[in-house]
């Protein structure tokens, strides 16, 4: 990987809209440069990279809350200096007990409404903690002082989020609750105007509280103590109160009972990387699947972004969805072939289906990774019954375009490399105008049962205590066993998609981080969308204006259906890295200006 940006005045020079951010001690990349300034004084004081990336994220509920919630999902990725195997915290929340296909046959002719009842639990909050007591050394009132702070004094307004306010007027004005915060006075915030969340912060202070009263207990009894407010405390009943007041399905139980696993994280090597994501919980594997296929294209000898180089990586993409569609769901629930999908064999057997004069105009059929997982036929079939061999036969196209099936804005990021070389990636997520927020709390009940099918055939269907398939995907590379990057995407379905664009501008180009970031970018949505009602656009692609008139056209030549974003469009996501130069000694992060990114460092 080349390590350096451009000097003024050498023939590759490109002016960036912003530097690429370099340091020496610590870097940050986040969502937002007051999310990323507390992240920074977390590690001026002497936190590691967790502590401070935990503090980014929980901001981020509060800077950003059309995107991102407290009571919302955080899926983090952790690599602490010295270890070999960086590890998961899988914060996505779990069905209630009382869910069932059956239920929503009956009460919601098959559809996961908008509302409460596409509430799974709350995972946000116990995945901060939980990542705080394995792998940080700070508690719970040490990074949340900012985020507190900033939700009861407030912030002024920012652009971004005033748009999707403002666009979003309608969603918001359907529960008194949620209009109440995000239309104060009647009408969306302007940019610029104070905007306070004052019963955001009393749900986080009263957590603080809970831990305060143990601290003499210890640090790990404190935070349990915190957790325990949120799930089994006053915090939990006025959560219960407000789901039985609106028919919810949420019980004691369903959030006494949750807690966020730390496991292993799945890894691929590519070009002598180890590139590490979430587990099929989420959509993690579809990132270092696309990898393998990519791994051995000479992807600088069909130049950056021209017609061949978009068309290997689209049909690449469009492999990995039909994968994912086929075999990716909660592995407590589901057989997943994770290590047959991650193979070099499989990805071998996989390209052949590459077809470099056409591209897939549907949904391509899914392969068969259990021929390269070890598993037995009998498994295999066993598998392919429970939902593993959801083929394209049974989808048809929908009317509702990228963009209107409740992804329009959710999701942020942030990334964190400390001087010890400890890696902390996370994409935390879940918005208001879908689900409702608790008055008393001034915050929501993750709706992320919106990324599940009410169909027993999907490998992704609801069931009772099972997972949705997540969106979120953060993700972080190692070389040989040493901190090289972090970084992540909102996004939905374009997420995996801008990420791998993104690594490969930095390994197979050489880009500058901030280059990478900022180059034109492109989405196929050839597949059924992973929020309610999944929305199947066959054949759609869609690329930033800048990739050039010629390429668009060559590429509609192939076979796709192309649509044309403006350039540096919201909708290709908000890509945040951070980066170790081992060869110079110094640090790199770069934020995407397609969004309110900002990086920092020192």
């Amino acid at each position: 990987m080349a390590s350096t940006g451009n000097p003024a005045g050498s023939e590759r020079y490109r002016p960036s809209l912003r530097p690429t951010v370099r340091g020496t001690q610590a870097m940050v990349a986040s969502g937002h440069h007051l999310a990323t300034q507390a992240a920074l004084r977390i590690l001026e004081r002497g936190g590691n990279a967790v502590d401070a990336g935990v503090a980014a994220g929980i901001c981020l509920g509060v800077l950003q809350s059309d995107l991102v919630n407290f009571g919302g999902v955080a899926p983090i990725v952790v690599h602490l200096a010295g270890t070999r195997q960086p590890r998961t915290v899988a914060g996505l929340g779990r069905w209630p007990r009382l869910a069932s296909v059956a239920l929503f046959r009956e009460r919601c002719n098959g559809e996961i409404p908008a509302g409460v009842l596409r509430t799974v639990v709350p995972a946000a909050p116990d995945a901060w903690i939980t990542a705080l007591h394995r792998f940080g050394t700070l508690t719970f009132e040490d990074v949340t002082r900012d985020a507190i702070a900033l939700a009861r004094d407030g912030f002024p307004m920012h652009a971004f989020m005033a748009h999707s306010i403002a666009e979003d007027e309608a969603a918001y004005r359907r529960w008194p609750g949620t209009a109440a915060v995000y239309l104060p006075g009647g009408r969306p915030p302007q940019v610029g105007e104070i905007f306070r969340q004052p019963a955001l912060a009393d749900t986080m202070e009263r957590m603080l509280r809970a831990e305060r009263a143990r601290r003499f207990a210890g640090r790990a009894a404190a935070l349990q103590a915190a957790r325990d407010c949120f799930y089994r405390g006053e915090l939990a009943e006025a959560m219960l109160d407000f789901q039985r007041q609106h028919d919810g399905l949420l019980r004691r139980e369903d959030l006494a009972s949750y807690r966020s696993p730390v496991e292993e994280a799945p890894h691929v090597d590519y070009r002598g990387l180890q590139v590490y994501g979430c587990g099929a919980w989420c959509q993690g594997p579809a990132l270092l699947q696309a990898l393998n296929l990519l791994e051995t294209y000479d992807l600088p000898g069909l130049g950056h972004n021209s017609t061949a180089y978009v068309h290997t990586l689209v049909e690449a993409f469009k492999l990995v969805f039909a994968d994912r569609e086929a075999f990716i769901g909660d592995p407590d629930f589901v057989r997943v072939p994770l290590a047959g999908l991650l193979s070099k064999a499989y990805a071998a057997e996989r390209r052949q289906a590459i077809d470099p004069r056409r591209a897939w105009g549907e949904l391509p059929p899914a392969g068969d990774p259990w021929r390269h997982n070890g598993a037995a036929p009998a498994a295999r079939a066993a598998a392919a019954a429970s939902g593993g061999g959801r083929g394209a036969e049974r989808l048809s196209a929908s009317g509702a375009g990228p963009g209107e099936t409740g992804d329009r804005w959710d999701t942020s990021h942030v990334a964190v490399i400390d001087r010890w070389g400890n890696l902390f990636s996370a994409t935390p997520s879940d918005a208001p105008p879908q689900s409702p927020i608790v008055p008393q709390l001034g915050i929501l009940l993750s709706g992320r049962g919106s990324q599940s099918w009410v169909d027993e055939r999907h490998a992704s269907s609801l069931e009772p205590g099972k997972r949705p398939r997540l969106t979120p995907a953060p993700a972080l590379v190692l070389r040989h066993g040493r901190p090289l990057l972090a970084f992540g995407t909102p996004g939905g379905d374009v997420q995996i998609q801008a990420m791998a664009q993104v690594l490969v501008n930095l390994v197979d180009f050489g880009m500058d981080p901030q280059e990478a970031v900022e180059a034109p970018r492109f989405a196929t949505y050839n597949f059924p969308g992973s929020f309610a009602p999944h929305a199947y656009n066959p054949g759609l692609l869609r690329m930033e204006s800048r990739l050039g008139d010629d390429v668009l056209a060559a590429l509609g030549r192939l076979g796709n259906r192309v649509e044309a974003w403006q350039d540096f469009s919201w909708r290709g996501g908000g890509v945040c890295v951070v980066r170790h130069d081992a060869e110079r000694g110094i640090l790199e992060g770069a934020a995407d200006p397609r969004r309110e990114c900002t990086a920092g460092g020192f």
